[in-house]
């Protein structure tokens, strides 16, 4: 880090240079790396990417439309406090799963789990198409060949996740699967790190047959009993570093 709070100069990455500079800014912000400094001015922030004004300007309104940062009169650009940050925001919640890694924040993620994952399944049950059933298949189908060292265990995983919430018809559901991509990544090698194996075949497919069978109740339980596992193994992780502690 700079005396300005700034990560060492180094060439921008990314699309382009604004979401690279995005990239680093919002690292930088979800790090702390401002917590006792000001936040730099469009100006510092220009001369020490080299880039131009128009793409600082841009950053900092991207960052200011995720909560990260405000404008005030005669105080200029400051950090929000973390209880403002959009936690929906795919980058935001990448940031702070790259910050450290926290069980507090992935028991935090898995109780929202809980609340939203077995709505949509009954839902896919209750009243999803044909298409959304085939992607379910495809998404199980997946997970077998993953089983089998035919596809990747994590992305095969999260494309299962995903595919109940698209076939659950509801467009809110449907809404959370940027969120969903990017916690369920920390959450499953977290899951599979600590019981020693990949997700449960046997569970996901009672899952899909269930909203094959067009039953939600069951469907709705079988969700539930997934998510559920993952607060187990939170909870054994927890105590296992209380015990470690004391």
């Amino acid at each position: 880090m700079t005396e300005n709070g700034l990560p060492t100069n180094r060439p921008l990455s990314g699309r382009n240079l604004t979401y690279g500079l995005l990239d680093e800014l919002g690292r930088a912000i979800v790090t702390g790396a401002f917590a006792d400094t000001p936040f730099p001015t469009e100006a510092e922030l220009a001369k020490h990417y080299s880039v131009s004004r128009s793409v600082t300007r841009e950053a900092v309104k991207m960052l200011t439309a995720k909560g990260l940062l405000s404008a005030r009169p005669r105080q200029g650009t400051v950090v929000r406090p973390e209880s403002a940050w959009n936690l929906f925001d795919p980058d935001v919640l990448r940031w702070l799963l790259e910050r450290k890694f926290s069980l507090v924040l992935l028991r935090q993620f898995s109780e929202l789990r809980v609340t939203i994952e077995p709505g949509a399944a009954a839902l896919a049950a209750r009243a999803g198409t044909q298409e959304g059933l085939a992607l379910i298949e495809a998404g199980y189908r997946r997970m077998v060949a993953a089983e089998e060292g035919r596809d990747d265990p994590l992305d095969a995983d999260i494309a299962f996740h995903v595919s109940i919430l698209q076939a659950s018809g509801n467009p809110f559901y449907a809404q959370f699967r940027d969120v969903v991509v990017t916690a369920l990544r920390t959450s499953i090698l977290f899951t599979n790190r600590f019981k020693g194996r990949t997700a449960s075949l046997p569970a996901h497919r009672a899952v899909k047959d269930a909203i094959e069978a067009r039953n939600p109740e069951a469907a709705q339980a079988a969700m539930d009993h997934i998510i559920r596992d993952v607060l187990v193994l939170i909870d054994a992780a927890e105590q296992q570093d209380a015990n470690t502690a004391a």
